[in-house]
């Protein structure tokens, strides 16, 4: 009997994470973009903008990550995204 092969599949973009790290001076404002972006009801979105560091939107395109950054950052917030680590490959 011959041991089974394993394969790694690996994705052309590493998914993404938006992280907001501060509301800014308009929490408000900010958190009307959160719901834009997740379709959250208005206070949870404000809960999620204020109780930093909070991700956002979590393994998201590369293009889909910067578009909600911008967008965030338009709004006061400091966000950044921060990309899923490399997948390792198997060791035998």
């Amino acid at each position: 009997m011959t041991e089974p092969a394993y394969f790694l599949l690996v994705c052309d973009d590493v998914p993404h994470d938006v992280v907001v790290t501060d509301p800014g001076p308009k929490p408000l404002a900010v958190a009307r973009v959160v719901r834009g972006l997740t379709g959250l009801s208005l206070w949870r979105s404000k809960v999620l903008a204020t109780n930093v560091p909070a991700v956002i939107l979590d393994g998201v395109l590369e293009e889909e990550a910067t578009a909600a950054v911008e967008a965030l950052r338009g709004a006061g917030a400091r966000a950044e995204t921060r990309a899923w680590p490399e997948p390792g490959f198997l060791r035998g």
